[in-house]
């Protein structure tokens, strides 16, 4: 990290949280930090607007409303997902939708627009810092994609679609989020599970147990349980979390982004969408989509005909194998024909050692080091919270917070959040990971997933000192976004790695056979990921493109035409699709920035994925960079070439 584009933030503390538990302080917090932030917010706007035309000084103003509102907008977001209190997750929902009404007016206001257009782009990154062009250019081009400069009629229409979009989209999650429920199953459909999780489901006097929506309840179940029926009844249910409430709202979502986009002047949402990412345009969306599930094809018909070969062992009339079958059908072909027992495997991954070793893997990698912070407050008492420091000069570059299990009321997905952007030599950057693990064993699948997130973790704190607001954290462009974070799972399949922290009962780790044979095992089954991806993907473009009248039978025809998956029957997946919300038309990112994240690891020596110097490089590069440049630019001069999709192919092929 040079000096250059980054500033030392060591004297600078975190934010002072209230205790677990103190529901009142919490409240008084939120209150507290949005109320002051936003008033800050404001009279920068303030501020800026009568600035003389032409003063550089309007952009740094503009930086300064930026620092103070990505702060309200950070707390709120995280606590209305996170906080055990009802009333205050409903507060900050709250609070989210006066900031929104702030920032879309914010973006309509012309004489804001006006100033920042009038700054002088001749010297000016001489002048304020370096960068300051690429954050005046952004500004403008935001601007004007908000309608600025449109009549008083059309500013005064996209603001009213701006705050209903909000309010559509906070609805979709909470209706996800309030909708966990649970299947009653027979007990005997447990047969086959882990001991430890069959004793945590006691049978009921029916003789029934209950199986919930979350990921450390159902994944298991589906994987290991023999039950046909109770598999295809558990994730029924799944696949009908929202529903039917979020039919509602995603349609009318639907409509208002269609009608913002057209406007603005855009054919349809998914061009505006995509204007701001790698890929530039909605049509290369769908040609993108396609062509992923053509080259995704042949493998993803090979694997499922194996699957369907083995599920006729027992059942002879199989004709298509559904949704339901998927995990476990996968489970049994790599256990007969990989010598894969994810019984077998998930003995080796108890949650606290691969919580350990997650934070000295990627410690040793980045030359980082995390300090439990055990007397830092926090929202809930088994949040952990550490600060990160960096090896080569001792500088604290932020605190990260891990909350990785399920609680009532609380987002059921995995994801990163901020609590605070880093700004050089202002604020410290804290982020948050928010994941739904159980306590004990996990799945080598979930092991995966944690590695995953925390690369977003670690961009977040890796990228907070920059001047610039707008460059801090994640702030690539969206379909770039993943890349990273896809890359890291790669740790969580080497043996070398593995061998860490992955012990069993007996502390004895993981052999290297076994994770070879799980390699093998994961290879199996690439194209019907891909295809799945894919149908994932059509929707959620097809949906912006198209706005049918009839999502769930527009889900279903997509489902026929990429998943290779039948799909269970009065389901209605579109409804607790969350990425809906958040990624709009473009889901594809997940696999175009597999794509670059494939060519990214190609760069170091999977025979030492510890290797100091290309992972300190790619930090200082990629990471440490932020949104400072384009993603492709990042890519090219890491990789010393642009990227291309040959080791991603090589992938899809194996």
């Amino acid at each position: 990290m040079t000096d250059q584009h980054l500033a030392d933030l060591a004297d600078l503390a975190p934010l002072d949280l209230p205790e677990a538990g103190e529901a009142e302080a919490w409240r008084s917090f939120l209150s507290r930090r949005v109320e002051g932030e936003l008033a800050t917010a404001r009279a920068q706007a303030d501020a800026l607007r009568v600035l003389a035309a032409g003063d550089a000084a309007a952009l740094e103003r503009w930086n300064d409303l930026h620092v103070a509102l990505g702060n309200a907008f950070a707390v709120s977001s995280l606590l209305a997902q996170v906080h055990p209190d009802q009333q205050l997750r409903e507060s900050a929902e709250r609070f989210e939708q006066e900031l929104h009404a702030f920032q879309t007016g914010l973006m309509l206001d012309v004489e804001v627009f006006g100033r920042l257009e009038s700054v002088p782009r001749e010297g000016l990154d001489e002048a304020l810092a370096p960068g300051a062009t690429r954050v005046l250019d952004d500004a403008l081009r935001a601007f004007r994609r908000s309608g600025v400069d449109r009549d008083d009629a059309t500013r005064e229409r996209l603001a009213t679609l701006s705050a209903r979009d909000s309010d559509l989209s906070q609805a979709f999650g909470r209706n996800i989020r309030d909708g966990a429920t649970s299947t009653r199953v027979p007990a005997s459909a447990l047969a086959g599970l882990p001991e430890d999780y069959v004793a945590e489901h006691p049978a009921a006097d029916d003789g029934t147990v209950a199986i919930s929506t979350a990921y450390p309840d159902m994944g298991p179940f589906l994987m290991f349980s023999a039950d046909a029926a109770a598999r295809r009844e558990v994730m029924t249910t799944y696949l009908n979390l929202g529903w039917p409430a979020n039919d509602e709202v995603l349609g009318e979502l639907l409509a208002v982004r269609d009608e913002t986009a057209r406007t603005l002047g855009y054919d349809g949402w998914p061009d505006y969408d995509a204007e701001l990412k790698m890929i530039g345009s909605g049509s290369a969306i769908a040609e993108f989509v396609d062509r992923v599930a053509a080259d995704a094809a042949d493998s993803a018909q090979r694997d499922l005909a194996v699957m369907l070969e083995r599920a006729r062992h027992d059942d002879p009339g199989v004709e298509r194998l559904t949704v339901a079958d998927s995990r476990y059908l996968g489970e049994v072909v790599r256990r007969e024909q990989f010598e894969v027992d994810g019984q077998a495997v998930r003995g080796y991954f108890d949650f606290a050692k691969v919580r350990r070793g997650l934070l000295d893997v990627t410690a040793r990698l980045f030359g980082l080091t995390y300090t439990d912070v055990a007397e830092a407050p926090t929202w809930h008492d088994e949040v952990a919270a550490y600060d990160v420091t960096l090896d080569d000069t001792g500088e604290r570059l932020g605190r990260i917070y891990l909350d990785l299990h399920p609680r009532e009321g609380k987002y059921n997905h995995a994801a990163q959040f901020d609590l605070v952007s880093g700004v050089g030599q202002r604020q410290l950057p804290e982020g948050v990971l928010v994941c739904n693990f159980g306590r004990g064993r996990m799945e080598h699948s979930e092991v995966v997933t944690l590695f995953h997130e925390f690369g977003h973790l670690l961009h977040h704190v890796l990228a907070g000192r920059h001047p610039w607001a707008r460059f801090s954290g994640v702030a690539t462009e969206w379909d770039f976004v993943e890349a990273p974070s896809q890359m890291l799972e790669e740790w969580a399949w080497d043996h070398s790695v593995l061998a860490t922290f992955a012990t069993n009962a007996d502390g004895e780790p993981i052999p290297a056979a076994l994770v070879e044979r799980m390699r093998a095992a994961e290879e199996f089954g690439q194209g019907i990921y891909a295809a799945t991806q894919m149908y994932y993907a059509a929707i959620s473009y097809r949906f912006h493109a198209e706005l049918p009248d009839d999502l769930t039978a527009r889900s279903a025809a997509l489902s026929q035409q990429y998943a290779v998956w039948e799909r269970l029957p009065d389901t209605h997946f579109h409804c607790g699709f969350g990425h809906l919300s958040g990624y709009t038309s473009g889901y594809y990112t997940y696999m175009w920035s597999l794509v670059i994240a494939k060519d990214l690891f190609s760069a170091f020596d999977a025979d030492d994925l510890f290797a100091p110097e290309v992972a300190r490089r790619y930090r200082d590069t990629v990471l440490a960079a932020g949104g400072s440049a384009d993603a492709a630019d990042l890519v090219e001069a890491f990789l010393g070439r642009p990227y291309d999709n040959r080791a991603f192919t090589a992938w899809l092929e194996s």
